[in-house]
């Protein structure tokens, strides 16, 4: 395993513009590493579309124990519904996020300026439920959560349990500490009494042991109008899986789009997933135009988390300095892709924040 002055990092591109977006992510993150005295082992492995065309199944064998190894790892969108309809083509993500028992997804939603959101202000974490809730090959442990039992009838059913909404609370919990100390439960247990009941209960139980955070909550078809109208109004939120899903798609929306849309899971354990929000967006692959932004962030968030993790100083460094250079890159639209009123390639942006992380270097020293 890693030292305290080192990290190991697995590298999973996933599809399409995966192959693009992580790679640009890990160079970026070597460079602020080399420059912050972190060392560390990057491992790529085949994921996906190539490791079935590679490999023959799109988990090749062994890659969960291999990855147990690492402190975390990087997993690029996933373009699984484009898979042939074949047994080893399985959908790799749900299975890295139940394997390692990644119940929580934290997705920040942050303001930009001149990239075209709808605020100026608006920054808030929701924290959504990762392993349970209404999707099918997540909330059973053999067969699916939806099944069609006659040609006319589809039964979808929705998994909620005490112990995975504690989780997910407490997560959330400890972010909201270490934030404004303000924390939103989004729910529906006017209609789901018992599911999203059992929700609510949860995160009350478990803000017990966390009294300085405020709590409050909100029905999540209210949530969702509020968040358009008055997103300043939140700071950290906690959701289930299925209302999370939407609702971050929502918040996304309103800072330039899934881009702009980051995302980290993380569990009770020292190993986190890093992955963006959004697909693997094939018909722009290859054309060196797709917003790299969200997986750079991912990658950030995870050496960040690392870091207070293993209370390793030059992980922090890392992430802080990845920081400095994304922002100053986002500041001009010489240097931020055309979906978010820039004028740059892919290679531009990254070259951009590779130059601000450089330009940074420099002065501190």
């Amino acid at each position: 395993m890693a030292t305290p002055t080192s990290l190991t990092i697995g590298v999973l591109n996933g599809d399409d513009i995966g192959h693009e977006i992580v790679p640009a992510s890990v160079r970026i993150a070597e460079a602020a590493a080399r420059a912050s005295g972190l060392a560390i082992d990057w491992r790529p492995m085949p994921i996906g579309r190539q490791a079935l065309d590679e490999l023959g199944t799109t988990m090749p064998e062994g890659m969960l124990e291999t990855l147990a190894t690492f402190d975390g790892f990087i997993l690029g969108p996933i373009g699984h519904q484009a898979y042939p309809k074949v047994p080893a083509a399985i959908n790799p993500h749900p299975i890295l996020r139940k394997s390692f028992d990644l119940f929580a997804n934290v997705r920040p939603t942050r303001s930009y300026p001149g990239i075209g959101c709808l605020y100026d202000d608006i920054d808030l974490v929701i924290v959504r439920e990762n392993n349970e809730g209404f999707q099918p090959d997540r909330n059973v442990v053999a067969g699916s959560g939806e099944f069609r039992p006659t040609e006319d009838v589809t039964i979808s059913v929705r998994v909620i349990t005490r112990a995975g909404s504690m989780k997910v609370a407490t997560a959330a919990l400890e972010i909201a500490r270490a934030r404004k100390k303000r924390l939103t439960l989004v729910h529906k247990n006017t209609v789901f009494k018992l599911g999203c009941g059992m929700f609510v209960e949860s995160c009350y139980e478990a803000a017990k042991a966390f009294p300085d955070v405020t709590i409050d909550e909100v029905i999540v078809d209210t949530f969702a109008m509020k968040l358009l109208r008055e997103p300043q109004r939140f700071d950290v939120v906690v959701t289930t899986n299925m209302f999370g899903d939407i609702l971050t798609d929502e918040a996304a929306g309103m800072v330039g789009g899934l881009g702009m849309a980051p995302g980290l899971c993380i569990g009770r354990g020292d190993i986190a997933m890093a992955q963006a929000t959004h697909g693997s967006a094939p018909d722009i692959a290859g054309k060196g135009i797709a917003n790299p932004y969200a997986m750079i962030e991912s990658t950030r968030m995870l050496i960040e988390w690392l870091g207070r993790r293993h209370h390793n100083a030059a992980a922090g460094r890392t992430a802080a300095l990845m920081k400095i250079g994304i922002e100053t890159a986002l500041a001009h639209p010489a240097t931020r892709t055309p979906d978010i009123r820039g004028t740059a390639s892919q290679q531009e942006m990254v070259d951009g924040i590779l130059k601000a992380m450089e330009n940074a270097t420099h002065a501190v020293a």
